[in-house]
C-alpha cells in the first residue's frame, strides 16, 4: 500500500486531499491536530507514533524526528541496497508528504508576541521532513502549498505524478524553507539589536504581482513586498481604480512617497516624472497645494505621478482630470472625487491611509549591481546639525522658509541636483546632470520668469563659483548647500559681491 504523511498548520483543503488519497488506496499517516481533523471527517488515520513506536513528547517538539519516518522518506527506490536495508529494519516507504510549517511569520506579526512565543513557533520536524522529501524527489512527492493538492490528485488519477512535477514541488520546498529560515534569522537579528549588515545577508520578500514587463517591454519583472508591518509604503496601498501598476509606476510612486513624507504637518502635493520631482507645492488646502505643484511645471507634470498627503476633494479631482496622469495616490478620496478620477479608466487611483508615516533608517535602501548588492540605511535625516550662514547678508525669514522647502525637495532629486523654490512651491528642478552648473542652468530654464526672486538648493557643494554667477543672473536671492569644497571661499565672496545670502547645512544628499 502507498503511504502519505499529512501534517499541516494551514488545514485549507487537507480534508478533501486526504479523502482523495484514501480513495486511491493510500494509507494516511498524521500527527496531532491534523490527525484529529481528518478523523473528525471520517478518514482513517495512522498515528506517526504508531509507526515510530515512540510517543510524541516535549509538548509536541518531537513527533516525526525518527528513523522509521526519515528512512521511509529518504530510501531511494532505485537503489537495491537501500530497499534491502529498510526491509530488514521494518521501515515502509512514504510516497507523499504534505506539510506546511508552524506559522512563524503570522506569530511575529501579531501585536504583543513575546520572544518565547516566537521561538516556540519555529518548526523543526517539518523543515527536516520536507527537505528530506525534496532531496529524494524522484521517489517522494512533497507538497507545501495547498494550491497543489488538486493538480497532484489529478495526476495520480491519470497514471501517477510526473518527475517534472516532483521537481517543481521540490523547488517550492527549498524556496519555502530558505524564506522561513531567513525570516527567523532576521527576527533574531532585530531582537538582539544587531546591525542589519550581516556577514551573510539573506533576504526574503513575498511576491505581490507579476508585472506585464519591466522598465522596458522586453524585460520581465515582478513586484515583491517586505515581510512585516510597513504602513505607509506602496505595497500597503489599495487600488481603487485604473490599470495594473507597472514597474516604472511603482518606482516613480515610491520616490513621490519618500518626498511627500517630509512635509509633516503641512498639506502637500508632490508630482514626479521619471523618479524625479517635477513640481511640489504646499497650501492651506489640497486644491491650493495641487495648483502650486501643477504651476511649478505644467509641462512636465503631464503623464506624471501625483502624491497627496490629505483627502482629495472633488474640486481638486476636477483639475487633476484636466490632464493625463498615471497615478494619484492619497490617504483618502471623497466619493465624488473617485467618480471624477475613475472616469479615466487608465488612471490608477491609490488609497494609502498611512501615507504620512515616516520611513526609518532600518528599512534599508538596496541597489543590485552586477555580481553584488549595495545596502545602506535609508536617508531619513534632513539637516546634519545647525545651519550656518556664511555670507555677510543672512536670509530673511521668508527666504529661510523657501530655502527649507527647496532643501527638502533637492534631497529627493537625482544628483547632480539643483532646485529653485519659493516658500510653498518649486519653481525649477534640474535633476541628474553630470555637472552642477548644467543642473542649475536646466533648473533656471524650467523656471523661466519664476526664477527671479526664487531661492536655490544644491544637493552637494559648489565646486566653483560659476554657480553663483549663474544664480545672480537668474535673479536668485539666497542659496542653501552643504559646503565642504576646498573652494567654498570663492563662492562665499561671489555671494557677498552680489548680495546673495548663503547657508551651509554641513550635510549632503546625493541620490543616485
Amino acid at each position: 500500500m502507498k503511504r502519505a504523511l499529512l501534517s499541516v498548520s494551514d488545514k485549507t483543503g487537507i480534508v478533501e486531499f486526504a479523502k482523495e488519497l484514501a480513495s486511491l488506496g493510500y494509507e494516511i499517516l498524521s500527527t496531532g491536530g491534523t490527525a484529529k481533523a481528518l478523523r473528525d471527517n471520517g478518514i482513517a488515520v495512522t498515528n506517526v507514533s504508531d509507526v515510530t513506536g515512540f510517543p510524541e513528547c516535549l509538548d509536541g517538539r518531537v513527533k516525526t524526528l525518527h528513523p522509521m519516518i526519515h528512512a521511509g522518506i529518504l530510501a531511494m527506490r532505485s537503489n537495491p541496497e537501500h530497499m534491502k536495508q529498510i526491509k530488514e529494519l521494518g521501515v515502509e516507504p512514504i510516497d507523499i508528504i504534505a506539510i506546511n510549517l508552524y506559522p512563524f511569520k503570522k506569530t511575529i506579526l501579531k501585536e504583543g508576541t513575546t520572544f518565547e512565543e516566537a521561538v516556540e513557533n519555529i518548526d523543526i520536524g517539518g523543515p527536516t521532513m520536507i527537505r528530506a522529501a525534496a532531496k529524494n524527489h524522484p521517489d517522494v512527492a512533497v507538497i507545501v502549498d495547498p494550491a497543489d493538492y488538486a493538480p497532484i490528485i489529478e495526476q495520480l488519477k491519470n497514471g501517477g505524478i510526473s518527475l517534472e512535477a516532483k521537481k517543481e514541488l521540490a523547488l517550492k520546498v527549498f524556496e519555502h524553507t530558505a524564506a522561513y529560515d531567513a525570516l527567523i534569522a532576521d527576527y533574531f537579528r532585530k531582537q538582539l539589536g544587531k546591525s542589519p549588515f550581516a556577514d551573510n545577508l539573506t533576504l526574503t520578500f513575498e511576491k505581490v504581482q507579476t508585472m506585464r514587463y519591466g522598465e522596458n517591454p522586453h524585460q520581465n519583472a515582478a513586484f515583491y513586498k517586505q515581510i512585516g508591518h510597513y504602513e505607509g509604503t506602496l505595497a500597503e496601498a489599495q487600488q481603487l481604480s485604473g490599470k495594473e501598476l507597472s514597474y516604472n509606476n511603482i518606482n516613480d510612486t515610491n520616490g513621490a512617497l519618500d518626498l511627500l513624507k517630509e512635509f509633516e504637518g503641512k498639506t502637500a502635493v508632490v508630482a514626479v516624472k521619471h523618479a524625479n520631482p517635477c513640481g511640489v507645492g504646499t497650501g492651506e488646502t489640497v486644491f491650493e497645494a495641487y495648483m502650486n505643484a501643477y504651476n511649478a511645471d505644467p509641462v512636465s507634470i503631464y503623464g506624471g505621478i501625483v502624491a497627496v498627503n490629505a483627502t482629495v476633494d472633488a474640486k481638486t479631482a476636477e483639475k487633476m482630470h484636466e490632464i493625463f496622469l498615471e497615478i494619484v495616490i492619497a490617504p483618502d478620496f471623497t466619493e465624488e472625487a473617485v467618480k471624477i478620477l475613475a472616469a479615466k479608466p487608465n488612471l490608477r487611483i491609490m488609497k494609502l491611509p498611512a501615507i504620512a508615516k515616516r520611513n526609518t533608517p532600518d528599512m534599508l535602501d538596496m541597489k543590485k549591481v552586477a555580481g553584488g548588492l549595495l545596502v545602506q540605511e535609508l536617508d531619513c535625516s534632513l539637516y546634519g546639525g545647525e545651519l550656518k550662514c556664511v555670507t555677510d547678508r543672512a536670509p530673511t525669514a521668508e527666504e529661510m522658509k523657501a530655502l527649507d522647502f527647496g532643501w527638502t525637495v533637492v534631497k529627493h532629486t537625482k544628483s547632480n541636483a539643483i532646485v529653485l523654490a519659493r516658500e510653498n512651491m518649486t519653481t525649477g528642478v534640474g535633476p541628474g546632470q553630470t555637472n552642477r552648473i548644467t543642473a542649475l542652468e536646466l533648473a533656471v530654464k524650467y523656471a523661466g520668469d519664476k526664477a527671479k526672486g526664487s531661492v536655490l538648493a544644491s544637493d552637494a557643494f559648489f565646486p566653483f563659483d560659476d554657480c553663483v554667477d549663474a544664480a545672480h543672473k537668474a535673479g536668485i536671492t539666497a542659496i542653501i548647500q552643504p559646503g565642504g569644497s576646498i573652494r567654498d571661499e570663492d563662492s562665499i565672496k561671489k555671494c557677498n559681491e552680489y548680495g546673495i545670502a548663503m547657508v551651509f547645512t554641513g550635510q549632503r544628499h546625493f541620490k543616485h
